[in-house]
């Protein structure tokens, strides 16, 4: 009996001293574990973040410098075409076209559209070499039908009959070709508009890693109040604010970015639909003051990026901070608490 209390006695002696021994091991190991996945997390969260925002300000950017103008511009270029054939028409039936600066409309309209295709031409990776000389023959044959063989009869019809057939021929004329333009821009620009896999699985990635983050650092403050017995570690709640703050703010401003160009994306569809009218010179006039209208609310829509780039700033410098003062914290820790005593 009392061989056996003895060796029950030295038995437990001895678990007591291996688990005394064995406790701070585990808990040091348990928060350089924390360490380890808190600066993994961080760095992959803020990496994706950071792309991923930093492309949708990329995509509201081109739609905005290039895509957005390039629409804009050959609808308005298809207007004042077609605007200009109608005036000629009026010329000729109202019997004007003797009458002094009576060819002052069409001219503008024909002026109205060159200046439209030559501020898109840096604009768009579209040839456009094709288009422009057309739109120079049909103003000429139109000038040579209204000015030069005014009393030419003959002449004058077959001009203006050029004129037409280039304007209007199918496949090859200068409204078919524009129309075939304009449906290629609107796929470019719906194309920078839509959220790629790319983009929409950056911030699946950046959202799941800060979610990770924030488990972790919770694990961590927990770790330290019950093993360690310390107080709450400042450092790790303001990184877990600042994780919070970093997975809501930048989704929030994207999601509203993202309707925003939605709606860009919509305006433009509306400008590319009035511009396909084809009837009378007013009707074509209203058109025209609508895509202009519309065009600017476009500039309204995209312009306003002072609010996006402050995220972005405030997205840099809290993802900096949310990778270091959690680390900065556990690390503090456990040099005060493990390393120092080894």
């Amino acid at each position: 009996m009392t061989t056996t209390g003895a060796t029950s006695r030295r038995g437990h002696s001895l678990a007591a001293f291996w688990r005394g021994r064995l406790s701070p091991f585990r808990t040091r190991r348990l928060l350089e574990a924390h360490l380890l996945v808190l600066t993994v997390c961080a760095m992959v969260a803020v990496g994706s973040l950071l792309l991923s925002y930093h492309q949708t300000q990329r995509g509201v950017e081109a739609l905005s410098s290039r895509e957005a103008p390039a629409v804009q511009g050959l609808a308005a270029a298809r207007l004042a075409v077609l605007r200009a054939e109608w005036e000629t028409e009026v010329l000729l039936k109202r019997d004007l076209i003797h009458v002094a600066g009576s060819g002052e409309t069409y001219r503008s309209q024909l002026s109205a559209a060159g200046q439209s295709l030559s501020r898109i031409a840096d604009r768009t990776d579209q040839d456009l070499g094709t288009v422009n000389g057309l739109l120079a023959t049909y103003g000429n044959s139109l000038n040579l039908g209204t000015s030069l063989y005014q009393d030419q009869d003959y002449m004058q019809e077959q001009k203006l009959k050029e004129a037409n057939s280039l304007l209007t021929r199918p496949g090859v004329g200068l409204v078919p070709r524009l129309d075939r333009l304009q449906q290629v821009q609107m796929k470019h620009a719906e194309a920078t508009a839509a959220m790629g896999w790319v983009r929409r699985g950056g911030w699946w990635v950046a959202e799941l890693a800060l979610t990770a983050l924030a488990l972790t650092l919770m694990s961590a403050l927990f770790v330290l109040r019950d093993r360690c017995g310390r107080d709450w570690n400042p450092y790790l709640l303001a990184g877990f604010v600042l994780t919070v703050l970093l997975a809501v703010v930048p989704l929030l401003t994207t999601s509203s970015t993202e309707d925003d160009l939605d709606h860009a994306l919509s305006d433009l569809q509306t400008i590319t639909e009035v511009s396909r009218q084809d009837c009378c010179s007013h009707a074509l006039a209203g058109a025209q003051q609508r895509v202009t209208e519309t065009s600017e609310e476009i500039r309204g829509e995209l312009g306003d990026d002072a609010w996006t780039d402050r995220v972005y700033r405030g997205t840099l410098i809290g993802g900096l901070l949310v990778v270091l003062m959690p680390a900065t914290g556990l690390v503090l820790r456990l040099d005060s608490d493990y390393w120092r005593r080894r």
